[in-house]
Protein backbone atom coordinates (compact mmCIF):
# COMPACT_ATOMS: atom_id res chain seq x y z
CA UNK A 1 0.00 0.00 0.00
CA UNK A 2 1.71 3.03 -0.97
CA UNK A 3 0.41 5.32 1.63
CA UNK A 4 1.23 5.75 5.14
CA UNK A 5 -2.02 3.79 6.37
CA UNK A 6 -1.72 6.03 9.77
CA UNK A 7 -1.68 9.42 7.63
CA UNK A 8 -4.59 8.38 5.75
CA UNK A 9 -7.20 8.17 8.99
CA UNK A 10 -5.50 10.87 10.56
CA UNK A 11 -6.36 12.94 7.53
CA UNK A 12 -10.25 11.28 7.18
CA UNK A 13 -10.64 11.82 10.71
CA UNK A 14 -9.48 15.68 10.77
CA UNK A 15 -11.32 16.30 7.73
CA UNK A 16 -14.50 14.40 8.75
CA UNK A 17 -17.57 16.42 10.72
CA UNK A 18 -19.36 13.55 12.25
CA UNK A 19 -17.61 10.21 13.97
CA UNK A 20 -16.62 7.76 11.20
CA UNK A 21 -17.14 3.84 11.45
CA UNK A 22 -14.98 1.02 10.98
CA UNK A 23 -16.65 0.02 7.95
CA UNK A 24 -16.08 3.59 6.56
CA UNK A 25 -12.86 3.69 7.28
CA UNK A 26 -12.37 0.53 6.17
CA UNK A 27 -13.58 1.99 2.65
CA UNK A 28 -10.86 4.01 2.50
CA UNK A 29 -8.46 1.38 1.74
CA UNK A 30 -10.82 -0.57 -0.84
CA UNK A 31 -11.59 -3.46 2.39
CA UNK A 32 -7.61 -4.25 1.97
CA UNK A 33 -7.28 -4.30 5.55
CA UNK A 34 -9.82 -5.62 7.96
CA UNK A 35 -11.40 -4.15 10.77
CA UNK A 36 -8.84 -5.49 13.81
CA UNK A 37 -5.98 -3.90 11.79
CA UNK A 38 -7.58 -0.22 11.73
CA UNK A 39 -8.18 -0.35 15.32
CA UNK A 40 -4.81 -1.59 15.81
CA UNK A 41 -3.66 2.17 13.76
CA UNK A 42 -6.21 3.67 15.43
CA UNK A 43 -4.47 2.73 18.83
CA UNK A 44 -1.17 3.87 17.73
CA UNK A 45 -3.11 7.34 16.10
CA UNK A 46 -4.17 7.42 19.63
CA UNK A 47 -1.09 7.49 21.20
CA UNK A 48 0.61 10.17 19.17
CA UNK A 49 -2.21 12.17 19.84
CA UNK A 50 -1.66 11.81 23.38
CA UNK A 51 -0.46 14.94 25.21
CA UNK A 52 -2.02 17.29 22.83
CA UNK A 53 -4.87 19.49 22.41
CA UNK A 54 -6.77 17.31 20.69
CA UNK A 55 -7.80 13.87 21.21
CA UNK A 56 -8.87 10.49 19.46
CA UNK A 57 -11.48 9.03 21.23
CA UNK A 58 -14.16 6.20 20.31
CA UNK A 59 -17.77 7.53 20.69
CA UNK A 60 -21.07 5.79 19.69
CA UNK A 61 -21.07 6.08 16.53
CA UNK A 62 -17.31 5.70 15.61
CA UNK A 63 -14.09 7.96 16.08
CA UNK A 64 -13.60 11.08 16.03
CA UNK A 65 -10.72 13.78 16.91
CA UNK A 66 -12.18 16.45 19.48
CA UNK A 67 -10.06 18.93 21.55
CA UNK A 68 -9.22 18.20 25.13
CA UNK A 69 -11.48 18.89 28.59
CA UNK A 70 -9.04 20.32 30.23
CA UNK A 71 -8.35 23.15 27.42
CA UNK A 72 -12.32 24.04 26.97
CA UNK A 73 -12.06 27.28 29.57
CA UNK A 74 -9.24 28.77 27.07
CA UNK A 75 -11.28 27.41 24.20
CA UNK A 76 -14.54 29.66 25.65
CA UNK A 77 -12.54 32.74 26.13
CA UNK A 78 -13.09 33.15 22.45
CA UNK A 79 -16.47 33.32 22.95
CA UNK A 80 -17.32 35.32 25.70
CA UNK A 81 -20.92 34.44 25.62
CA UNK A 82 -21.87 31.91 28.15
CA UNK A 83 -23.06 28.69 26.91
CA UNK A 84 -26.94 27.65 27.15
CA UNK A 85 -27.13 25.84 31.02
CA UNK A 86 -30.17 23.18 31.00
CA UNK A 87 -32.52 23.52 34.24
CA UNK A 88 -31.89 21.08 36.76
CA UNK A 89 -35.42 19.69 36.19
CA UNK A 90 -34.16 18.77 32.41
CA UNK A 91 -31.38 17.12 33.38
CA UNK A 92 -32.62 14.77 36.13
CA UNK A 93 -35.39 14.20 33.62
CA UNK A 94 -32.35 12.90 31.48
CA UNK A 95 -30.71 10.79 34.24
CA UNK A 96 -33.45 8.78 34.59
CA UNK A 97 -34.78 8.17 31.06
CA UNK A 98 -30.68 7.20 30.76
CA UNK A 99 -30.78 5.23 33.46
CA UNK A 100 -33.75 2.98 33.73
CA UNK A 101 -34.49 3.30 30.00
CA UNK A 102 -36.73 2.46 28.32
CA UNK A 103 -39.54 4.85 30.31
CA UNK A 104 -42.52 6.51 30.10
CA UNK A 105 -43.41 10.17 31.26
CA UNK A 106 -45.27 8.53 33.96
CA UNK A 107 -42.09 6.69 35.55
CA UNK A 108 -40.12 9.89 35.03
CA UNK A 109 -42.98 12.25 37.09
CA UNK A 110 -43.19 8.41 39.67
CA UNK A 111 -39.59 8.69 40.54
CA UNK A 112 -39.19 12.84 40.32
CA UNK A 113 -42.25 13.33 42.37
CA UNK A 114 -43.69 16.11 40.33
CA UNK A 115 -45.29 16.55 36.69
CA UNK A 116 -42.85 16.22 33.98
CA UNK A 117 -43.80 19.06 31.46
CA UNK A 118 -43.87 18.73 28.18
CA UNK A 119 -41.38 21.79 27.32
CA UNK A 120 -39.01 18.69 28.97
CA UNK A 121 -39.56 16.34 26.82
CA UNK A 122 -39.68 18.67 23.97
CA UNK A 123 -36.34 19.88 24.84
CA UNK A 124 -34.37 16.87 25.24
CA UNK A 125 -35.83 15.66 22.11
CA UNK A 126 -35.04 18.68 20.11
CA UNK A 127 -31.45 18.29 21.23
CA UNK A 128 -31.59 14.77 19.90
CA UNK A 129 -30.96 12.93 22.75
CA UNK A 130 -33.82 11.22 23.21
CA UNK A 131 -36.10 9.58 21.53
CA UNK A 132 -39.76 7.79 21.31
CA UNK A 133 -39.10 3.72 21.14
CA UNK A 134 -42.09 2.30 21.44
CA UNK A 135 -45.24 1.99 23.50
CA UNK A 136 -46.09 0.50 26.54
CA UNK A 137 -48.71 -2.43 26.51
CA UNK A 138 -51.13 -0.64 29.16
CA UNK A 139 -53.46 1.70 29.53
CA UNK A 140 -53.34 4.66 27.35
CA UNK A 141 -50.12 3.02 25.10
CA UNK A 142 -47.53 5.48 26.84
CA UNK A 143 -44.91 6.60 24.52
CA UNK A 144 -41.58 4.66 25.95
CA UNK A 145 -38.68 7.03 25.93
CA UNK A 146 -34.58 6.42 25.75
CA UNK A 147 -31.75 7.84 24.61
CA UNK A 148 -30.31 7.84 21.76
CA UNK A 149 -26.78 7.36 20.17
CA UNK A 150 -26.39 11.47 19.68
CA UNK A 151 -26.70 11.73 23.09
CA UNK A 152 -23.53 9.70 23.71
CA UNK A 153 -21.83 11.06 21.15
CA UNK A 154 -22.32 15.06 22.68
CA UNK A 155 -21.16 13.46 26.36
CA UNK A 156 -18.13 11.44 24.50
CA UNK A 157 -19.13 8.30 25.16
CA UNK A 158 -19.43 4.83 24.19
CA UNK A 159 -22.00 3.46 25.56
CA UNK A 160 -24.15 3.87 28.74
CA UNK A 161 -22.27 1.84 30.72
CA UNK A 162 -19.53 4.86 29.84
CA UNK A 163 -21.97 6.94 32.25
CA UNK A 164 -21.32 8.19 35.68
CA UNK A 165 -21.67 5.62 38.18
CA UNK A 166 -24.33 5.85 40.96
CA UNK A 167 -24.08 5.98 44.87
CA UNK A 168 -27.39 4.79 44.67
CA UNK A 169 -30.31 3.76 42.40
CA UNK A 170 -33.33 4.72 44.54
CA UNK A 171 -32.68 8.19 44.39
CA UNK A 172 -32.22 9.11 40.84
CA UNK A 173 -33.32 12.27 40.87
CA UNK A 174 -31.44 13.89 44.18
CA UNK A 175 -28.30 12.64 42.94
CA UNK A 176 -25.99 15.79 42.78
CA UNK A 177 -23.11 14.76 41.47
CA UNK A 178 -24.89 12.81 38.29
CA UNK A 179 -26.67 15.88 37.45
CA UNK A 180 -23.32 17.92 37.83
CA UNK A 181 -21.76 15.50 36.33
CA UNK A 182 -23.95 15.05 32.83
CA UNK A 183 -23.97 19.10 33.06
CA UNK A 184 -20.02 19.46 32.64
CA UNK A 185 -19.85 16.54 30.39
CA UNK A 186 -22.20 18.12 27.73
CA UNK A 187 -19.87 21.04 28.01
CA UNK A 188 -16.65 19.40 28.05
CA UNK A 189 -17.69 17.14 24.58
CA UNK A 190 -16.48 19.50 22.49
CA UNK A 191 -15.78 17.76 18.96
CA UNK A 192 -13.22 18.99 16.77
CA UNK A 193 -13.93 19.43 12.87
CA UNK A 194 -12.34 21.47 10.22
CA UNK A 195 -14.89 24.01 10.92
CA UNK A 196 -12.90 24.88 14.07
CA UNK A 197 -10.13 26.20 11.23
CA UNK A 198 -10.10 29.03 9.13
CA UNK A 199 -8.99 28.58 5.57
CA UNK A 200 -5.79 31.03 5.52
CA UNK A 201 -2.85 29.42 7.19
CA UNK A 202 -5.50 27.51 9.79
CA UNK A 203 -6.20 29.72 11.96
CA UNK A 204 -8.25 29.14 14.72
CA UNK A 205 -11.77 30.05 14.90
CA UNK A 206 -14.27 30.49 17.62
CA UNK A 207 -15.34 26.73 18.49
CA UNK A 208 -18.96 26.44 17.65
CA UNK A 209 -20.37 25.49 21.57
CA UNK A 210 -22.86 21.95 21.10
CA UNK A 211 -25.66 23.45 22.74
CA UNK A 212 -26.21 26.84 20.56
CA UNK A 213 -28.91 25.33 18.61
CA UNK A 214 -30.77 24.96 22.18
CA UNK A 215 -32.22 27.73 24.34
CA UNK A 216 -31.29 27.92 27.87
CA UNK A 217 -33.26 27.08 30.31
CA UNK A 218 -33.67 29.00 33.60
CA UNK A 219 -36.49 27.52 34.99
CA UNK A 220 -39.81 25.81 34.37
CA UNK A 221 -42.07 26.49 31.61
CA UNK A 222 -45.01 28.27 33.32
CA UNK A 223 -47.64 28.60 30.16
CA UNK A 224 -51.07 27.74 31.98
CA UNK A 225 -52.22 26.16 28.88
CA UNK A 226 -49.97 23.42 29.24
CA UNK A 227 -51.40 21.47 31.90
CA UNK A 228 -48.20 19.03 32.46
CA UNK A 229 -46.32 21.99 33.16
CA UNK A 230 -48.58 23.14 35.92
CA UNK A 231 -47.64 21.40 39.11
CA UNK A 232 -43.80 21.72 38.31
CA UNK A 233 -41.81 24.27 40.66
CA UNK A 234 -39.22 26.22 39.18
CA UNK A 235 -35.80 24.95 38.75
Amino acid sequence: MPMDVILVLEAALLSANQPLTLPALRALFDGALDGASIERMLQQLQVQWQGRGVELVQVASGWRFQTRPEVREYLDRLNPDKPPRYSRAVLETLAIIAYRQPVTRGDIEDIRGVTVGSQIIKQLEDRGWIEEIGYRETVGRPALLATTRQFLDDLGLRSLADLPLLDSEDDLAGQEALVAALQQEAQDAQPFTPDLFAQDGMALKTPADPDSTTAPVSSEPSDPSDPATASEPAA
